[in-house]
């Protein structure tokens, strides 16, 4: 008799058992993702609460504004402090109080770093003008109105940006665990997405991080933008 020939293929407890590994591999790839995702949400809070700390703890040994205590009295108080603002008691939107202000919190040790302070934006390869945050954007703090309101016309406020270059996921992340969750309300707010802001492009976001057609305005987590920024409001 001729052989019979059998066709080779997997069992039913084979394919099984390929499903489940592959199962797990990608449990695993969201998990980590999940992972990867909640330690920078919660570096931004960290180095928010920093800066926070910092800023008002300045004012209360010092008795004056980082960033805008006058440079000759911030040079007597401060070893290797080199420049200083108007001293008119508020950080005024100008890039000499606003990295002088990195100065002064570097060199009292409120934070960490060698800031020198400067007179204009801080280029990619700056490292010693302003603090980045996770995604390589810089952090400015400074008096604007620079960020999304339910009101036409935002009042100016102190506030912090966190730094351009956020994923949307990781902002919406971060609004869910310290505020509301809403891009245009509470203490996290949506950076404004126009040209010819206090800092320019340092304070600018896409708008594609927002879906403005619903109701509020929420976080767009499907449009998966690369390029979002935010502010704090102190």
């Amino acid at each position: 008799m001729p052989p019979i020939n059998r066709q080779q293929g997997f069992t039913l407890v084979e394919m099984a058992i390929v499903l489940v590994i592959i199962g797990l591999l990608l449990g695993g790839i969201l998990k980590g993702q999940e992972l990867i995702t909640s330690a920078r949400v919660r570096n931004i809070a960290d180095q928010n609460s920093g800066v926070q700390a910092a800023y008002y703890g300045f004012i209360d040994r010092y008795r004056q504004v980082p960033g805008d205590w006058g440079q000759a009295n911030a040079v007597q108080a401060i070893p290797g402090v080199l420049t200083g603002g108007d001293a008119n008691g508020r950080l005024s939107g100008d890039w000499v109080e606003g990295l002088a202000l990195w100065e002064h919190l570097s060199k009292s040790r409120f934070i960490q770093g060698n800031y020198v302070g400067g007179t204009g934006q801080p280029t990619a390869d700056s490292t010693d003008k302003a603090p980045r945050n996770a995604f390589n954007g810089f952090l400015m703090l400074f008096r604007s109105s620079d960020y999304f309101d339910t009101a036409a016309a935002p009042t100016e406020q102190l506030n912090l940006v966190l730094g351009a270059g956020i994923p949307v996921n990781v902002l919406a992340e971060l609004d869910r665990k310290i505020d509301d969750g809403l891009p245009q309300s509470g203490v996290l707010r949506h950076a404004l997405t126009t040209a010819g802001l206090t800092f320019d492009a340092l304070s600018q976001s896409s708008a594609d991080c927002v879906a403005a057609t619903t109701t509020p305005p929420s976080w767009d987590i499907a449009t998966n933008q690369q390029l979002c920024n935010a502010v704090y409001l102190y």
